[in-house]
């Protein structure tokens, strides 16, 4: 008779007794997956207490601060959720690749970026850097703006 083996989503030293330590980047990304207003406070024990935060609208510093930045998305979007298409891990830093969904007025849309992440050696988030592309993620596919942006767009295109 075998052994069963561990559920696919686990290493396999999850079989024995001991609990396998996730990583920072990835103890963060499934929080961002199963993220909801009611987990808010949880930013504190991820992020140390001086931590940066920067995005396309954002550069903040603190904990409080980023909280505010996740409750106006909260506030401002329907249905949002993030899904962690990648994790790359070196040493002290990450970098996540994303998809954000959510709605607007009804009208789903999708934006898609990477973050940089440094970590205290407590593991917890000394620098969380956003990059996406605000024109071509967001703005185009807003029905007022978005046309003279695509228009802009094929104009300086190489193509």
């Amino acid at each position: 008779m075998t052994d069963p083996k561990p559920p696919k989503h686990l290493p396999s030293s999850a079989a024995s007794a001991e609990p396998v330590r996730q990583s920072p980047a990835r103890r963060l990304a499934r929080f961002y997956e199963t993220f909801t207003p009611a987990a808010l406070p949880g930013l504190d024990q991820l992020y140390a207490p001086d931590a940066r935060f920067k995005d396309p609208f954002n550069e903040v510093a603190g904990t409080a601060a980023i909280r505010r930045i996740f409750a106006h998305m909260f506030a401002t979007t329907e249905a949002p959720r993030f899904e962690v298409t990648d994790c790359i891990e070196q040493g002290e830093q990450a970098m996540l690749g994303w998809a954000f969904h959510f709605a607007l007025r009804g009208r789903p849309l999708v934006v898609r970026g990477v973050t940089h992440l440094r970590f205290d050696a407590d593991g917890r988030v000394v620098l969380h850097r956003d990059y996406w592309d605000a024109a071509e993620e967001l703005y185009e596919k807003l029905p007022l703006i978005g046309a003279p942006l695509r228009w802009l767009r094929r104009r300086m295109s190489a193509e």
